[in-house]
């Protein structure tokens, strides 16, 4: 069965698609926002933002490709070093040609690029698990805390007005670099093997360890913060409210606790 969707004129524009602010505050923003405007101005008019979409999801298979690859040769790393810069050209790009070009579809392409990214991060964190020196149960962690974040800067951007593309001053870009020198690190090293409580692991093992408890641990420690901040903001006008206002608020369904959206 065939389901469609369909959003009234006055619904859809309730409907918050763009970030208000974009708080982007990771070491190498500058200088990759100067270089991205640079390949803007060059790209041929052919190329659309829909296609480098594509290509960043055609840069994650590749990386897949190459971490699968490496359990036969190390050499694959190579091959998945490669996809990250296919990828980082599609998913840098194609929001960047379509702002330089003021043909934007906030709606259309607020879904599109997160739903993308998504899949990508999959595809990359499943193939790490399924390269020659990384256990699969450790990427899944990693993927895990990574989503956790991504959820935290929705909801943040939904109660804030502010989309938040970096944390500890890192964000995807840096995440990707950090991914390639592993790569070299694994090329070169070769395998290693820890045991630990009767398991076995790599010293590769231990740093995505630490990586996906540093996203769980940012994820829990600004999920209190923001909580806690919502809970005194949106307090002060009840407690401010006379008696007989009680009643309505009382009457609120469950789902209209955090309607606000006024900035923190």
């Amino acid at each position: 069965m065939t389901h469609s969707i369909s959003l009234g004129q006055e619904t859809a524009s309730r409907i918050k698609t763009q970030p208000t602010i974009r708080v982007q505050a990771n070491i190498l923003a500058r200088r990759e926002r100067a270089i991205l405007n640079w390949i803007c101005a060059r790209i041929p008019g052919a190329v659309t933002p829909d296609g480098l979409t594509a290509l960043g999801v055609f840069g994650a298979f590749v990386v897949l490709t190459g971490y699968v690859g490496s359990r036969f040769d190390p050499a694959f790393f190579w091959l998945a070093t490669f996809g990250f810069f296919v990828h980082w050209f599609g998913d840098s790009l194609d929001g960047s040609l379509a702002r330089f070009r003021h043909i934007e579809r906030p709606r259309y392409g607020y879904f599109l690029d997160h739903a993308v990214d998504a899949l990508c991060n999959l595809l990359i964190l499943a193939g790490l698990g399924f390269s020659a020196y990384v256990r699969l149960d450790v990427a899944l962690f990693v993927l895990i805390g990574y989503f956790l974040l991504c959820m935290y800067v929705f909801l943040y951007n939904h109660v804030s007005g502010s989309f938040q593309l970096s944390f500890l001053a890192l964000g995807p870009t840096e995440l990707r670099l950090g991914l390639i020198l592993i790569n070299f690190w694994m090329y070169m090293s070769g395998p290693s093997k820890i045991m630990i409580a009767g398991q076995a692991f790599s010293a590769y093992d231990l740093v995505f360890c630490l990586v996906g408890g540093i996203f769980v641990s940012l994820f829990v420690v600004n999920t209190f913060k923001v909580a806690s901040r919502l809970r005194r903001e949106d307090s002060r006008p009840a407690s401010a409210a006379s008696a007989s206002a009680k009643p309505a608020v009382a009457q609120l369904r469950p789902n209209q606790r955090y309607a606000s959206t006024k900035p923190l």
